[in-house]
């Protein structure tokens, strides 16, 4: 077989050029963050792709508010300052994963309504 000829030969048919192409989906287009920020039509979401912000921010602010705690921990006196560093690492972790589970949850119920939304473009939303 030389390189210009298939795997087919001439005398045998061709598959259809459609057989194993992808179906039509619905991908949400995206836009950027001020174009999604202003969508008044709210057809786009914003949350996908501000969620690494808002993560990255609630995790600074817990751990200034954990800076803030231990130094008025230690204000007090030595022996509080260490009880605060340590009470202060547990509820500084524990915020942090209820702030992680917290941004998950929103970013899913986003994602359920991407899905929802593409099933009912495929016209799965009919009975029967």
């Amino acid at each position: 077989m030389t390189h210009s000829q298939s795997s087919f030969g001439s005398d045998q048919p061709r598959p259809p050029k459609d057989v194993g192409a992808p179906s039509p989906v619905w991908r949400p287009q995206t836009k950027g963050f001020f174009a999604s920020l202003f969508d008044f039509g709210f057809n786009h979401f914003i949350t996908p792709s501000i969620i690494r912000v808002l993560y990255v921010l609630g995790l600074i602010v817990i751990g200034l508010g954990y800076l803030s705690f231990i130094i008025a921990s230690f204000g007090v006196n030595g022996a509080f300052g260490i009880i605060g560093l340590l009470l202060g690492l547990i509820a500084s972790v524990a915020w942090a994963a209820f702030w992680r589970v917290t941004l998950e949850f929103f970013l899913s119920v986003v994602r359920m309504s991407e899905d929802i939304h593409n099933l009912r473009l495929l016209g799965y939303d009919k009975e029967g």
